[in-house]
C-alpha cells in the first residue's frame, strides 16, 4: 500500500488583470528595445574597426534589457494567476528566488522610471550620416514622395518657391532630401501640385520624429504610412512587389496591409517595409498601435 496522504495542491497567486495588462504592454516595449539594441550590435559587429568598448557597451545594454524583460515575465505570470513553479526549470531559479528577486512593486517602480535605449550613431560615422542622405531614411522617403508628386504635376519649382516665399534653390534642396521640410512646406508643395497632403503626413511625421496624435485612427495611420512609402517607391504593379518579396508575402497580404481588412502580422509588415525602402524600426511602433487597436475592437476595422 503506498502513501495515500493527500498532498496540498500547488498554490497559484491571485490574479491581477490590470497588472498583467501593464506587463504585457511593457513587455512589448522591451521586446522592441531588444531589437533596437540588437540591430545596433549587428551593425557594429560588421563594421570594420569598431572599438571593443562600443561592442561591450551594446552587449551590456542588451543584457540589461533582457534582465528587465525576465522580471516583467515573472510578474506577468503571477498577475495572470499562474504558478511561478512553471518558470523554475526555464529560469534556472527556484520559485522562492523568483518571487523575491522580481517583487511586483519593485518591478512596477522600475517600469515607471525606465528609459528606453536609443543607441546613438557612432561619432566616426556622424559626418557621413549628416552629409549623405541614405535612401531608407525617413527624410529621404518623404523627399522621394514629394519629388514624384512635383514631377507628375508639371509645375515649376519657382511656383512652389513663390508660395513659400523662399529661393528656388531652397525648394530644390528640400526635394532632394538635403534640407528638412516643415509641415507648412509639405502642405504648400501638395497644394501647388494638386495633391492631398494627408497622404504625406505620416511620412513627414516619421521624418520630423513627430509622434502620431492620439486622435489618429492607428489602423488607418499605418495603412496611410505604407501607402506613402508605396507612392514614394513609384507605385509599382503589385506583381513587382510580390516578385521582389520572392513570394514570401501573398497578394492578399499586400492588399490587407494597404487597404485592409484588419492588420497583417508583423513579418508581413516588416518585409513590406524593407521592400519599400524604409526601416522596420520606424514601422514597428505604428504596427503595434494598429494591432492593439484592432485587437480591442476586432469588428471595427475593415
Amino acid at each position: 500500500m503506498g502513501d495515500r496522504t493527500p498532498r496540498p495542491a500547488r498554490s497559484a497567486p491571485s490574479a491581477d488583470p490590470a497588472r498583467a495588462s501593464r506587463c504585457t504592454e511593457a513587455l512589448r516595449d522591451i521586446a522592441e528595445d531588444c531589437t533596437v539594441v540588437s540591430e545596433a550590435l549587428l551593425l557594429s559587429a560588421y563594421r570594420v574597426g569598431t572599438p571593443n568598448t562600443e561592442l561591450l557597451q551594446l552587449l551590456v545594454s542588451l543584457r540589461d534589457v533582457v534582465d528587465e524583460a525576465i522580471g516583467v515575465v515573472v510578474v506577468r505570470q503571477r498577475a495572470q494567476g499562474e504558478p511561478l513553479a512553471d518558470l523554475e526549470p526555464i529560469a534556472r531559479r527556484t520559485e522562492d528566488r523568483l518571487r523575491k528577486k522580481y517583487d511586483p512593486l519593485s518591478v512596477d517602480r522600475a517600469l515607471a522610471t525606465r528609459r528606453r535605449p536609443m543607441p546613438a550613431m557612432p561619432a566616426h560615422n556622424s559626418a557621413t550620416a549628416a552629409g549623405t542622405p541614405m535612401l531608407r531614411r525617413p527624410g529621404q522617403r518623404l523627399a522621394c514622395a514629394l519629388t514624384r508628386m512635383w514631377n507628375a504635376s508639371g509645375r515649376r519649382q519657382r511656383e512652389i518657391a513663390e508660395q513659400m516665399g523662399v529661393h528656388e534653390s531652397y525648394v530644390s534642396r528640400m526635394l532632394s532630401g538635403q534640407r528638412e521640410v516643415s509641415w507648412r512646406h509639405v502642405r504648400i508643395i501638395c497644394e501647388v501640385c494638386g495633391s492631398d497632403p494627408q497622404l504625406m503626413k505620416p511620412l513627414w511625421e516619421a521624418a520630423a520624429n513627430v509622434q502620431p496624435s492620439n486622435a489618429e485612427d492607428p489602423v488607418h495611420y499605418l495603412r496611410t504610412y505604407l501607402q506613402g512609402l508605396y507612392y514614394a517607391f513609384g507605385s509599382p504593379d503589385p506583381e513587382v512587389i510580390l516578385a521582389a518579396a520572392q513570394r514570401t508575402i501573398s497578394a492578399d497580404d499586400l492588399g490587407r496591409a494597404m487597404l485592409g481588412p484588419g492588420v497583417p502580422d508583423w513579418p508581413v509588415i516588416e518585409r513590406l517595409t524593407v521592400l519599400l525602402q524604409s526601416l522596420p524600426n520606424i514601422t514597428r511602433p505604428l504596427w503595434r498601435r494598429a494591432q492593439a487597436a484592432a485587437e480591442s475592437s476586432p469588428t471595427t476595422f475593415s
